[in-house]
């Protein structure tokens, strides 16, 4: 028989996609699935980006440039620009959502053998990404404790090595919702200076800061020019997940030069994929506001509900639509898929994403899990309701 590559069998499976075969099993048996596991907002993708498709009278659907539209660049710079990032349409380039571009920066910036630090637990494909490169992540641990804050820099220094090229955050994160404050960020800018190292942030949840709170970007930290690269996407910003159309943004020109040729290798983005991503553009503030207030009360009243459930830990997210919740379980992928297989209140469970495969370093965060609080409030409440009972009847816990 023939055989499959150590790379393929290396590669490993998305904590949140995983038990979907379990959650369409039971769906077919008649049981109401609340999916809690997967970033997929409700609220409506903008009209205005909608319209754009709906009304474009394009005759022949043709290849873009390979970097992306010149008048599609050129916006997304404007909007960096009002979020104090000054930038031009050169230093973007437009890829099929922001899986594409993490790929192509990994790819510019490592050859095979060489190392990312990566604070964990972080989005679960970044494994994937550093399989598919050959390249190691090397995680440095979050705590719960500390509502995965960004551990003491010093923990940083000490993991880097002849092979390490890069560091990498998700700011806000996915899966803690962490916000990192101005002066986190300046301590790994002076980091990723002294050692020359890149610094490379996933931006894509950056309007979703709540409390009060701004988002500081890697891109706004001066002297950092040729070591930040940034990783974003429309996905999240405008309810756009289908589109698949992120960007990788950098002023270094080395970096920009070599992701060209990775870009050139695929052709081009999806062409009626940037014209409602460009129209999503003129989205008005309001929109956002409205998003924010939704979203930053959807947190209180999942954070509130989990909160009354005996034995369990709660992060308090500060970005992002994604919450960390310790289950007194011992093992979460096991409870994750019997809540699918075998447990139902009134005909109605969740389907949750497991934390252990946000984590690299072996055993960690197996009693947790993912919410994405990406539903409507009640059906938060409900589905609160609905783990606190599988909490007691699940025969491990």
């Amino acid at each position: 028989m023939p055989v499959i590559s150590r790379k393929g069998q290396a590669m490993p499976e998305s904590p949140i996609r995983k038990l979907v075969p379990f959650a369409e099993e039971a769906k077919e048996r008649g049981v109401d699935v609340i999916h809690l596991n997967i970033g997929q907002p409700d609220i409506k993708t903008p009209q205005v980006a909608l319209d754009a498709v709906r009304n474009n009278d394009i005759e022949v659907l043709s290849y873009s440039r390979t970097e992306g539209t010149d008048l599609y660049r050129k916006k997304v710079a404007a909007y960096y620009a009002g979020h104090q990032v000054n930038i031009t349409h050169k230093d973007i380039i437009v890829t099929t959502g922001g899986s594409e571009a993490l790929s192509f920066v990994m790819g510019s910036i490592a050859d095979a053998g060489d190392e990312v630090i990566i604070p964990e637990p972080f989005y679960a494909n970044y494994n994937g990404f550093a399989v598919a490169a050959g390249i190691k992540v090397v995680p440095i641990v979050s705590r719960i404790e500390d509502n995965f804050a960004l551990p003491p820099i010093e923990e940083f220094e000490k993991c880097i090595g002849p092979r390490t090229r890069a560091i990498l955050i998700c700011n806000p994160g996915n899966p803690t919702g962490y916000l990192y404050k101005k002066e986190e960020i300046q301590k790994l800018a002076a980091l990723v200076k002294k050692h020359d190292l890149f610094l490379v942030a996933d931006e894509v949840y950056r309007e979703f800061a709540y409390d009060g709170l701004r988002h500081y970007s890697i891109l706004q930290e001066p002297g950092l020019e040729e070591h930040s690269i940034v990783v974003d996407s429309v996905s999240k910003r405008y309810s756009m997940c289908g589109a698949r159309i992120g960007f990788l943004v950098t002023r270094n020109r080395s970096v920009i030069n070599t992701a060209m040729k990775f870009a050139q290798a695929r052709l081009s983005p999806p062409t009626y994929a940037q014209i409602a991503s460009e129209a999503a553009l003129e989205t008005p503030q309001s929109y956002f506001d409205e998003v924010i207030e939704e979203y930053t009360e959807r947190r209180n009243v999942l954070v509130k509900e989990l909160s009354k459930i005996e034995g369990i830990r709660v992060a308090r997210p500060q970005g992002a639509f994604y919450c960390m919740v310790e289950l007194p379980v011992e093992d979460a992928d096991d409870f994750a898929q019997w809540l699918l297989e075998k447990f139902e209140l009134d005909g109605q469970t969740v389907m949750v994403a497991p934390a252990g495969g946000f984590y690299a370093t072996e055993g960690l965060g197996r009693n947790q899990i993912r919410i994405a609080y990406v539903l409507e409030k009640n059906r938060l409440i409900r589905a609160v309701a609905i783990l606190k009972e599988a909490l007691k009847r699940y025969p491990s816990a």
